[in-house]
């Protein structure tokens, strides 16, 4: 078997923990098989070091413009990574461009975190399971209603990998390792990293309810849940507490009791939530966050918005393009 080679092209605010650890597992791969089974070169645009999401600058090996031009020469037998973070990037035609390219030449195509916005905009991904990061599941689903979004660890689907950044890239390199080399190359690099449980794909992304939520009451548990999947369409109370085997008053009390509030409030709150992170990450319009979330109007989604955090939806969204074009002027001094 010939080596492999992975081009990571890293783009701003990239997810340092997420590409760190794609270069992990092929480095520990060839350390275990005992040869160079697998490259890997750093790419930025222009070749000029970049800062991560953490802040950290790392000091690529060539320019992604390079690799381009040679591809476009003669070809490349390297599978490319597009390692991103929580910036959504902008469109960037020459990228879709180099990753239909690939597609064609019958590579591996691997998007990482909001990397994932440059596979969607080829069209490579219509009608494939592609895992979206929960924060940015919502915006995601809006832009691309053709892409099966899911809230998992990762996705492979036929070549497509994709994965929500974090350590969830190690487990997803670890399949790849896995189809080319077996389990027991994987067992052994798991050893090495002190890895001792490898998520499969299509494993939740988030912590389990009864962890996040603090609770272990199973039919609260089920009613949340209930209430989490009807958050553009919210159900009547009633209809959410006629899938549990107790009465509306003892829905209240253990609401009130393991939660701190009365179902209705929760069940706002949560579409509220939901609407914020919209708001920060999405260019939906105000009408449309407050129709995909369940309110009846923007007006009433605005005074319900405001009286809950302070601000309105319009001041939540300035906030949040000041923010990012403080981290993209940032960007553009280093």
């Amino acid at each position: 078997m010939q080596q492999q080679m992975f081009d990571l092209y890293l783009m701003p605010d990239f997810s340092l923990q997420a590409s760190s650890s794609v270069i992990e597992v092929l480095r520990l791969a060839n350390e275990t098989l005992g040869w160079e089974a697998y490259g890997w070169r750093l790419l930025t645009l222009d070749g000029d070091p970049l800062r991560s999401g953490c802040g950290t600058r790392i000091v690529p090996d060539l320019s992604w413009e390079k690799v381009r031009g040679v591809q476009s020469a003669r070809g490349t037998d390297a599978h490319p990574v597009v390692c991103g973070g929580n910036l959504v990037p902008e469109r960037f035609r020459p990228l879709e461009f180099w990753l239909r390219e690939c597609r064609y030449r019958q590579r591996r195509i691997v998007a990482i975190g909001s990397g994932l916005y440059a596979l969607a905009r080829t069209g490579l991904a219509k009608g494939r399971r592609c895992a979206v990061h929960w924060e940015q599941f919502p915006a995601f689903t809006e832009a691309f209603p053709e892409i099966t979004a899911v809230q998992t660890a990762f996705e492979i689907d036929g070549d497509l990998y994709t994965c929500p950044a974090g350590d969830a890239a190690f487990d997803m390199f670890l399949s790849i390792v896995e189809r080319d080399f077996g389990r027991s190359a994987v067992n052994r690099i798991c050893e090495k990293a002190i890895a001792h449980r490898v998520r499969e794909k299509g494993e939740r992304q988030r912590l389990p309810m009864q962890t996040r939520l603090g609770i272990g009451h199973q039919t609260l548990i089920a009613i949340v849940e209930r209430m989490e999947a009807h958050i553009g369409e919210p159900m009547a109370l009633e209809r959410v507490v006629d899938a549990s085997s107790l009465s509306r008053r003892q829905v209240e009390r253990l609401f009130r009791r393991e939660l701190g509030q009365s179902p209705a409030r929760y069940y706002l709150n949560m579409r509220l939530e939901r609407a914020q992170l919209l708001l920060r990450t999405s260019s939906l319009s105000v009408v449309e966050i407050a129709i995909a979330c369940g309110f009846v109007s923007a007006s009433h989604f605005s005074k319900t918005y405001r009286e809950t955090y302070g601000v309105t939806p319009i001041e939540t969204r300035g906030e949040a393009a000041r923010g990012r074009r403080r981290r993209q002027d940032a960007y553009a001094e280093t």
